[in-house]
């Protein structure tokens, strides 16, 4: 996530140089081709490019405007889990009635394991799929190196290992879905605490309510991750921006060539211009459409995970606790 406010001009036209260099040599060719080569007749009206460009302005806003709901969404299903989580955290203090040093050990295990499946449920959201952009592209993987992606550069196992018991952990690295499975122990737990009276049966319901939550928002995170912004509408959408690019200056040739001598250069500046506009709407579309990849607009799960890591430990009366995550070049991941 972008936390400054704004992206800079020249941070944009580096991100987008190569689509710069890509409408220059498609403005370029028609005019050196018109212009020295003779070939006059290179020109088209410009109505069909209208209509060309009017279907491919329609497409990319509706692109855009799906690719935003994904991206909302996730930050909304973000948000839902830093209420639950908070909830179990008070739930795991207040509701459980037994001895002093029991008590403390079931409340820093109920909340240690929760950590565990926020760090679980984050490592698996980061993982690659192949619709995602940032490690396939080149503009991508360039400014991916102004800021880290913990998941990437870290293990599972090392930031389990910091609030699983040991049986567990190797429980859990064996589970094709190790995030669902750390609910399932969750549960289990509070049921056998519920047999010993530990927790009284309306207080036990009300946490597995709980879980029932959690599992809902992690199956409400997969259903975006693992469902891609459909193939058709995003194959359409840069089929269509491509060929109005192409379409723009021989459309435009004749008019610029009717204005003087040099007149017809002009074509090349304006091109660019029109084609820029265009390809940057297609990239923005594209960079937002996959908010869990590890790109610059992610929603930043990371640093919410730290924050409601901070939050449940504080509840346990901890002080050593790591610092809230702060941003990397204006990202926060």
């Amino acid at each position: 996530m972008h936390a400054g406010r704004r992206y800079s001009l020249p941070e944009f036209l580096v991100w987008s140089r190569r689509s710069i260099y890509y409408v220059f040599i498609v403005a370029a060719v028609p005019v050196l081709l018109y212009k020295w080569c003779g070939m006059s007749w290179l020109h088209i009206p410009w109505a069909p490019v209208t209509l060309i460009g009017t279907a491919a302005v329609f497409i990319t806003g509706f692109r855009n405007n799906a690719t935003y709901a994904r991206s909302w969404e996730a930050r909304q299903i973000w948000g839902a889990i830093v209420n639950s989580s908070r909830s179990w955290g008070i739930m795991a203090k207040e509701f459980i009635t037994t001895d002093a040093p029991k008590l403390q050990d079931i409340q820093r295990t109920l909340i240690y394991r929760h950590i565990a499946w926020l760090t679980a449920l984050r490592f698996q959201l980061r993982q690659p799929r192949e619709w995602e952009n940032v490690r396939v592209q080149a503009k991508y993987r360039e400014y991916s190196k102004k800021y880290a992606v913990s998941e990437w550069e870290e293990t599972l196992h090392d930031n389990l290992t910091k609030f699983l018991p040991a049986d567990e952990l190797v429980l859990i690295e064996k589970a094709a879905n190790p995030a669902a499975q750390i609910i399932r122990l969750q549960s289990e737990h509070i049921t056998a605490l519920n047999y010993e009276n530990t927790i009284e049966t309306l207080k036990y319901v009300e946490m597995v309510t709980v879980l029932k939550e959690l599992y809902d928002q992690q199956g409400r995170n997969e259903r975006i991750k693992n469902f891609p912004y459909p193939r058709q509408f995003a194959s359409i959408s840069l089929f269509f921006t491509h060929l109005f690019i192409f379409m723009t200056p021989l459309g435009i040739i004749k008019e610029f060539d009717n204005l003087g001598t040099y007149g017809i250069w002009l074509t090349i500046p304006f091109s660019m211009i029109i084609g820029w506009i265009f390809l940057v709407l297609e990239n923005v579309g594209e960079s937002t459409e996959n908010p869990f990849e590890g790109g610059a607009n992610d929603i930043p799960i990371t640093a919410m995970s730290r924050t409601i890591e901070i939050d449940l430990r504080e509840m346990l009366g901890e002080t050593d606790i790591p610092p809230a995550m702060k941003p990397v070049n204006n990202i926060l991941m």
